[in-house]
């Protein structure tokens, strides 16, 4: 596993995201470390995945928790504890509350073009779905920075893919997510080399 960037994983699902991480890692082509995976569910499958090579992994949920904010530190302390220099959520489906010495520092993916077909309610196939009703000519994915509302925060990078018309949503969700799995590290691999700068609600790219 290279030495790079630490990050921290979020997930509450299969870990698809997490897999591409992981792959990505292990034959060179993100420099990163991945120090923590929390699931939001026991059940969720990408803790297998964490668990299959050997990755540290916890499991918070928010029904157990006092509330939103105790949810938000008891992650967050779990997250201070492996030393993570970012955050990663890949397929978390919990509003998380972001702590000040986090902010600019908290990732996610979406699988749209922010702002359409995004916020509460917006995940997984209901996404893909969404946009075929809509007849949208082009879905992609949009990497972002978090904030304290669902698939809010300065966008980094976003890529599109055309929508066929023949397209389920199982044709388009596995079109968006071939381009997930570029972007999202690309996006990583900026952050460690110092390469992104918020401005406000834009990210600009440094050379």
């Amino acid at each position: 596993m290279m030495a790079g960037v630490r990050i921290a994983v979020l997930l509450s699902g299969s870990g698809t995201t997490l897999q591409n991480f992981i792959d990505r890692i292990a034959d060179g082509r993100l420099a990163a470390r991945i120090v923590l995976v929390i699931g939001s569910r026991p059940d969720a499958f990408g803790l297998e995945r964490a668990r299959k090579v050997g990755l540290p992994s916890v499991v918070v949920e928010r029904k157990k928790c006092a509330g939103v904010e105790d949810f938000s530190q008891q992650i967050f302390d779990h997250i201070r504890k492996s030393q993570a220099d970012l955050v990663c959520m890949a397929g978390f489906l919990q509003l998380l509350p972001i702590p000040p010495d986090f902010a600019g520092k908290v990732m996610n993916i979406h699988p749209a073009l922010i702002p359409a077909f995004s916020g509460k309610g917006f995940y997984g196939h209901h996404v893909h779905e969404a946009a075929l009703t809509a007849g949208v000519k082009l879905a992609g994915c949009t990497v972002h920075f978090a904030d304290n509302q669902y698939d809010h925060g300065p966008i980094i990078s976003q890529r599109t893919v055309p929508v066929l018309d023949d397209d389920t949503p199982d044709t388009l969700a596995a079109r968006v997510f071939e381009q997930e799995c570029e972007a999202y590290p690309e996006a990583i691999q900026r952050f460690a080399e110092g390469r992104l700068r918020i401005e406000g609600r834009r990210v600009r790219i440094v050379d």
